[in-house]
Parts: structure tokens; C-alpha cells; sequence
């Protein structure tokens, strides 16, 4: 099996193939020119011995004399010497030679044809005459009375005129040659700075790596972000565009990250300071949780970007909600067991004294013993998914030492869950036990208004917001404990889910001094929300 050439040995030959085409092409060209320019050059210098010989008085008037040969013959000779041309030759009007470098041919007829010159007109070209082939021009002799009396022939031997192109072209030859072994230099350092900006890899690894990389991106569940130095997205993975609700991985390369995703800018701030630390902190994707962490990528010892990953916590923070409710649930029917047990056994003793008015009011006082959806509201709660979460959060109050009551004109009936109202009645008992504090006292207020919609009252006896931080509240990463970084993003989240729903929330002082928050939503948007 043959082994396939180096991508080294291919960009060499590339580019010694390029030069050589180059190199050649604007050597010919460049040749080409030459031996027109020496044509040309050659050309002007005939023409102008040719009509100085013919316009000169003494050649003329040498016309009339009994001997023409005998005044012509030195002229010519001179002429032909001082100018550097091959031959110049004088005929008569029939092509009878007057002149000519060999005096034996004086009086013998020119042997190519003359009839050009003698008609009047100049000609130019390349003949073959007694001293070889040349190139030539021919110009006709007028006498006083413009009557064409002869012809001037005068030529270069193209052996002569190739010579002379020989001779300038060697100089421009060798400047070829160095420029082609200088660009042949230049291909093979291209090469392998070309070889060691990627590595040291060949095509078939670069692909192996490509194919890998997108597997793996594409593959993993966890979403991907890569930043240049800039902190804009350089690549993005499916998982971060979904977690980011883009339409693909395309949308979120060129753009700033902080475009992306709120929080983003502190967490690569972090990185910059804690440069080997991976930082992470909650952020929010619409009304998404998400646990961000954020690590520097280095190159060769210098730092090029960063890469962010980004994990989903919506679906874990639900099923702790759940699983909260639960669990509360399970304790309250156990505490409820036991006290039905002792009820049952103090009738029992009242029977069996014989106290039956007294077993009477124990069981009127008794009542339908307290069913989990009226929470000790008059009315109750009825929708089990709220009251599971009322459920969590009271037992959730009893260890934080916070009194958590739901107050008398509570109610909302049995609707179909959606999750939206247990994220802001969560979010809003989780910041009112928070702000009260142990000893302190928490009141939740749920009922339907009159059109169909909810409102959601939750306040606290805790220090309140300060008017110059109601706006601030809601602004993701705001918390008045800020050295938690898992802290600062429920009110956020509720203010997000309120906004989608076409509801309204309200920060105002509590009248025992705290804050209290108003959630109004209108049953058009819960019905839409359902859909």
C-alpha cells in the first residue's frame, strides 16, 4: 500500500508548481516583449538609414551620372558601417544593384522582389536574399519630380537580431532561475509554518479531531459554550442552544455572551480574577435555572477564552418541590393519625366512665378532623398541587422557628396544574421566611377574584426593603446576602413568570413593617398558559 504524501510535501510541491507556473509565464511574456521591443528598435533604425540614403542629394543626382555605382558604392558602405546594419543596397528603377557589401553583385538584379518599393510605397519584412534571411525595409528614391527613379534596401541579418536577444535575455534568465529558487525556499519555510501552527497534523487527523469534537458536542447533555478572549460565542453545542431557547447553534456564534444569558458577565469576571478557579453561580434562561460554571482555556501557557457549561436545575428544583410536598404531606397525615388516635381513645375512656355528654363534645369538637386542603382556612385552599406546597413550606417554617399562616379569606378551587403558580407562591414563602427570620411571622394570603383570576399575597415582619432597592428586588443576582452565590434569582424568576402570564407584581410595606408582595393574574392568561 502506497503511503499517502505528507501534507508538508503537498503544500511544497503546491506551491513550487505555482511559482514555476508563475515564474514561466512572466518569463515568456517578458521574452516575448524583448524580441519585439529589439524588432521595433531594429525596425525605426532601417527605416531612417533607408530614407536618409534616399533623400541624400548626392545619391540622387548620382542617378543621372554615366557610372552610378562608382558614387553610390563608397556611400552605402559608409552608411552601412556607421549604422550597425547588414547591407545597404541602392537599385535602379528595374532592381539593378547600384551598391552592395559584396562589390561582385554591383549590376546584378536584386534577388527578391522589388516591385513594393518601386510602386512608391515603403515595405517592411523578413526576406531571403543573397546574405541570408533578414529582416529588411525598402524605401523608393524620387528624383526632383517625385518619379520613383530606385529603391533603398536595407536589412539586418536575423541571425544578428537573435543574437542580440540571446544576449540581453541570459541577465533576465538567471534573475528567473534565483527568483524560482528563492520562491522554492519561500514554499518549504511556508510549509512548515503552516505544519506547526496546526501541530504537526496531517488532513486525516484534522478530520478525525473535527468528527470527534462534533460527536462529542452535539452528544452531551450538558450545554457548551466556548468565548474568545472577547467573551464573544465561538462555539455552542444542541444543549446550550435549547437550554437558551435559540432556534439552533448558529444563532448564539458571534454574539456576546451576556446577549445570551443574564449573569454570564460576573461569572467570567470571576474567572479573570480566580484564573485556575472554575466559578459557578445560578442563572436564569427565561424561566429556566441553570447552574453555570465558567473555566479559563490556555493555550501554550496564554489564555485564549472560556468555556462555560451550563446545566439544567429546573426539573431537580420541581421534583425537590415535589418530593417537599410530599413529604409534608406523609407528616401530616401521620401527625393526623395520632391525633385521631388519641381522640378515639379519650371517647373511649369517656364511655367507658360513663361521661357521654363529655364523649359528645369531643367528637363535635373534633369536626371532619381537619382535612388537609382547608390548611385551618375557613374555606381552604383546594387545589392540592398549592396546598402540597403550603403543606412543605409550613414544615419548612417550623425548622427555620418562622409562624406561617394562611389567612381566613383563602380560597381557590381545584384547577388543572400547570406548575406557574407553585413557582411563585414557592418563590415568594421561600424570600418572606428568609426576611422574617426565626421568631418571625409570615402571612400568605390565596383567593380567586371576582373575574376568575388569582391574587397572591405574601407578607412578612422582617426589615422590609428600603425604597431606594424596590427596583433592585427583581434584578437577578440581588441579594442582600451577597457572598451566596446560589442566592438571587427567585424573585427574578417570579417577576419572569408573572410578566409571561400578562399579570402584575406589586412590592409595598407591610403593615406590621415588612414587605409584601401582590401577584395579580388574570384568568385569561391561566386559561392561555393551560393551552
Amino acid at each position: 500500500m502506497v503511503k499517502a504524501m505528507t501534507l508538508r510535501t503537498q503544500l511544497v510541491l503546491l506551491q513550487v508548481v505555482i511559482v514555476l507556473a508563475i515564474v514561466l509565464t512572466a518569463g515568456l511574456a517578458a521574452m516575448l516583449m524583448q524580441e519585439r521591443q529589439i524588432r521595433e528598435a531594429s525596425q525605426e533604425r532601417m527605416v531612417a538609414v533607408a530614407q536618409s540614403v534616399a533623400q541624400l542629394p548626392t545619391i540622387v543626382e548620382a542617378y543621372r551620372s554615366p557610372d552610378p555605382a562608382a558614387v553610390i558604392q563608397p556611400i552605402a558602405e559608409l552608411i552601412r558601417d556607421s549604422s550597425n546594419v547588414a547591407y545597404v543596397v541602392v537599385t535602379d528603377d528595374e532592381g539593378i544593384r547600384y551598391s552592395h557589401p559584396n562589390p561582385d553583385r554591383i549590376g546584378e538584379p536584386v534577388s527578391t522582389d522589388p516591385s513594393v518599393a518601386l510602386s512608391g510605397e515603403t515595405y517592411v519584412g523578413t526576406q531571403t536574399g543573397t546574405l541570408g534571411e533578414s529582416w529588411r525595409v525598402k524605401v523608393p528614391v524620387f528624383d526632383a519630380d517625385r518619379i520613383v527613379i530606385g529603391q533603398v534596401s536595407v536589412g539586418i541579418l536575423e541571425s544578428d537580431i537573435r543574437a542580440d536577444f540571446l544576449g540581453d535575455i541570459t541577465g533576465f534568465l538567471l534573475a528567473l532561475g534565483v527568483a524560482t529558487v528563492i520562491g522554492v525556499i519561500a514554499a518549504t519555510g511556508v510549509a512548515r509554518m503552516v505544519r506547526r501552527r496546526i501541530y504537526g497534523l496531517e488532513p486525516e487527523d484534522i478530520r478525525g479531531l473535527l468528527e470527534t469534537r462534533e460527536a462529542t458536542l452535539h452528544g452531551i447533555r450538558e450545554g457548551m459554550l466556548a468565548l474568545d478572549e472577547h467573551g464573544v460565542v465561538s462555539l455552542c453545542n444542541d444543549a446550550a442552544a435549547r437550554l437558551l431557547g435559540l432556534s439552533g447553534p448558529a444563532e448564539a456564534i458571534g454574539r456576546p455572551a451576556p446577549e445570551l444569558l443574564d449573569g454570564l458577565a460576573a461569572l467570567i469576571a470571576e474567572t479573570e480574577v480566580e484564573d485556575d478557579a472554575a466559578p459557578q453561580r445560578l442563572v436564569l434562561s427565561g424561566e429556566r435555572v441553570l447552574v453555570a460554571r465558567a473555566a479559563p482555556v490556555r493555550v501554550q501557557d496564554r489564555r485564549v477564552g472560556t468555556v462555560v457549561t451550563l446545566m439544567d436545575r429546573t426539573e431537580l428544583d420541581r421534583a425537590l418541590r415535589e418530593l417537599a410536598g410530599a413529604q409534608s404531606l406523609a407528616e401530616g397525615l401521620r401527625a393526623q393519625q395520632h391525633e385521631f388516635s388519641n381522640t378515639l381513645h379519650t371517647i373511649s375512656g369517656l364511655i367507658e366512665l360513663g361521661e357521654f355528654e363529655a364523649a359528645r363534645r369531643v367528637v363535635d369538637r373534633a369536626g371532619d378532623g381537619g382535612a388537609l386542603s382547608r390548611l385551618d382556612a375557613p374555606d381552604g385552599v383546594q387545589d392540592i398541587e398549592l396546598a402540597a406546597i403550603l403543606l412543605a413550606k409550613r414544615a419548612r417554617a417550623r425548622e427555620l422557628g418562622v409562624a406561617l399562616s394562611i389567612s381566613d379569606d383563602s380560597h381557590l378551587p381545584a384547577r388543572p396544574g400547570d406548575g406557574d403558580l407553585g413557582t411563585v407562591v414557592g418563590n415568594l414563602l421561600d424570600n418572606a421566611l428568609d426576611a422574617a427570620g426565626r421568631g418571625g411571622h409570615v402571612v400568605i394570603s390565596i383567593a380567586q377574584t371576582e373575574d376568575g383570576g388569582i391574587r397572591i399575597c405574601v407578607e412578612d415582619d422582617g426589615p422590609g426593603v428600603p425604597m431606594e432597592r424596590r427596583g433592585d428586588v427583581f434584578r437577578l443576582g440581588y441579594s442582600t446576602k451577597s457572598d451566596d452565590r446560589q442566592r438571587g434569582y427567585g424573585l427574578t424568576l417570579v417577576a419572569r413568570v408573572v410578566e409571561r402570564l400578562g399579570g402584575s407584581i406589586e412590592l409595598s410595606p407591610a403593615d406590621n413593617g415588612g414587605a409584601r408582595f401582590t401577584v395579580r393574574i388574570q384568568a385569561a392568561a391561566l386559561m392561555e398558559a393551560r393551552a
